[in-house]
């Protein structure tokens, strides 16, 4: 009887709200049950109390024997038996503990995992203290599929702690602009003018391409993507492609960077002189017309002009009239200017002369009247013979 009284002495009272040291005496996919020390109370630690994780097996998350920290959450009386247990619960006390860890430090940054894509936002866990960063916060850019980040871990700025209120903001945007600023300094820092750089295209648009260049976004501006003119970003560069660009300006209080991708290609007029020549007669398409004559496209990069005068032998009051834009003609060099960039075209070398206009031509010069020939005035008169007479006998009048 005195050792009996003594047990019962022995045994502590366990109240909810208590934390307790259980050990694992069995365990199955869905539970395990504990019993807590120094009570011989037994207690059950279910799934749900144990992870946030719906699909996890119990059995690989705690073993027959190990000794656990829990918190107990309430007392539960058997249907058939007068059998008294207790719901106890290790998550929850590690969100407790969480908690204490967290209050006081706001704007620090830690270490999360994305959970559940949410209505606004992403919900995450912070050693199983759950949390939300607002949509607004997750990037620097709108994220409209939030869903990248489940199962993910990545840095959070700390914004707002309330236990009361089982408030836990963060944001990640903060984190992510403070990396950007970190990397664009280096970056800006190893950028030269003139300089050969390396580069992943980021995105397109209509006026050009972006370029990551670790940390800076440079802009490759359309009228630099390519020799040729007229040409749309997406026909030249695709998102992801591995370019290398020449830096042509830097604005390192704005965060620009100008670059260029032609710059670093062999340009249309290299050697033009082994692939053109005066005289050569070859097949090229109509670019574009001017009051002045046609551009011809001669090779790629290359327009020639075609002078309205060498157009045809007939006369042509506007190029218009006899050509459009992209039709094939065929031209002869006349004259290739590779320091100016300037090749001039003739259509009408390679036409005969039509024997019509040869007439009209003489024609024109027989019926052009002549000038009266200039009659010389003169002061006086010659003898009537041209023997005989000497120097005095015209000039004697005039006094020396």
């Amino acid at each position: 009887m005195n050792e009996f009284e003594e047990l019962l002495n022995s045994v502590s009272e366990v109240n909810t709200g208590d934390v307790v040291t259980a050990e694992v005496i069995s365990v199955d996919n869905d539970q395990a049950n504990v019993v807590i020390e120094g009570t011989g109370i037994e207690g059950v630690l279910t799934r749900r109390e144990l992870t946030n994780d719906r699909d996890a097996n119990v059995a690989d998350l705690v073993k027959v024997g190990e000794t656990l920290e829990v918190l107990v959450l309430r007392q539960v009386v058997g249907k058939d038996t007068d059998t008294v247990t207790y719901l106890v619960s290790k998550k929850r006390l590690e969100a407790r503990k969480a908690w204490d860890k967290l209050v006081g430090r706001e704007e620090e940054v830690v270490t999360v995992k994305g959970t559940r894509a949410v209505k606004g936002g992403l919900s995450v866990e912070f050693e199983g203290l759950r949390g939300f960063i607002p949509a607004s916060m997750i990037d620097t850019r709108f994220v409209r599929n939030t869903e990248q980040f489940v199962g993910q871990e990545f840095d959070a700025k700390i914004k707002e702690v309330d236990p009361a209120e089982n408030r836990f903001i963060l944001s990640r945007r903060e984190v992510v602009e403070a990396e950007a600023a970190e990397a664009r300094k280096e970056v800006f820092s190893k950028l030269e003018v003139g300089s050969i750089v390396t580069g992943k295209v980021a995105r397109l648009t209509s006026f050009g391409a972006f370029i990551d260049l670790g940390g800076v976004d440079g802009l490759v501006h359309v009228t630099e993507l390519s020799h040729e003119r007229n040409v749309s970003p997406k026909s030249v560069v695709s998102v992801g492609d591995e370019v290398e660009v020449k830096v042509l300006a830097i604005d390192e209080e704005a965060g620009r960077v100008s670059l260029s991708l032609k710059a670093t290609t062999p340009g249309p007029w290299d050697g033009v002189e082994q692939k053109l020549a005066a005289g050569d007669v070859i097949e090229g398409k109509v670019k574009r017309l001017t009051d002045f004559g046609a551009f011809v496209e001669v090779l790629p990069g290359i327009d020639g002009l075609v002078h309205i005068s060498q157009i045809s032998h007939k006369r042509v009051e506007n190029p218009k009239d006899v050509l459009s834009v992209g039709q094939d003609v065929t031209v002869k060099v006349l004259e290739v200017n590779a320091d100016a960039e300037r090749v001039s075209l003739s259509i009408k070398a390679l036409e005969e002369r039509p024997a019509n206009a040869e007439g009209e031509n003489n024609e024109k010069r027989q019926s052009r009247p002549r000038r009266p020939k200039r009659q010389e005035k003169r002061d006086y008169e010659l003898p009537e013979t041209q023997s005989g007479f000497s120097m005095a006998d015209l000039f004697g009048d005039i006094e020396l």
